[in-house]
């Protein structure tokens, strides 16, 4: 899995076997988790934010929970703004995974609770940002992911 190929910068990373399997260092939760194909694609994610578009590690949060309908849920990443409120849900997929329609009315449901105003869907190889307009109902596809003082 750390020789998949994705359409982003490798980075350096922790990484060391424990209990049979790998497991990857996440320095947004302090600690060591599986390393699973999803979560290789949102480590490198995670690392290119911050390093290429100027997102800061205190405002990001990997797998917040939420509630929603009574059911909790967990985001797979969560930037907030400077004053803490929500900004971006980001939904990662393994590589293998097609981001289809499902993909996005997963993080659609998740945004019903926190109303960020940009959604982020990456399986590694294609990243997709959309910004929300509540104003006026609406939503637009950006041609690409804006640096975080653009957001």
């Amino acid at each position: 899995m750390t020789d998949e190929l994705l359409n982003l910068p490798e980075y350096e990373f922790n990484i060391k076997r424990e209990h049979g399997g790998l497991v990857i260092y996440d320095e947004l939760r302090c600690r060591f988790v599986a390393l699973t194909p999803e979560e290789w694609v949102r480590q490198h994610f995670v690392h290119w934010l911050i390093a290429e578009r100027g997102f800061r590690a205190g405002l990001m949060a990997n797998e917040m929970s939420i509630i929603q309908n009574g059911i909790k849920r967990r985001c797979d990443t969560v930037v907030a703004d400077r004053t803490g409120e929500p900004l971006v849900i980001i939904e990662y997929k393994a590589p293998t995974v097609t981001v289809n329609q499902k993909t996005f009315d997963q993080i659609v449901r998740y945004n019903m609770v926190l109303r960020a105003r940009y959604l982020i869907v990456s399986n590694g190889l294609v990243h997709y940002c959309c910004r929300i307009n509540y104003d006026e109902d609406s939503y637009e596809f950006l041609p690409d992911i804006p640096h975080y003082d653009q957001l």
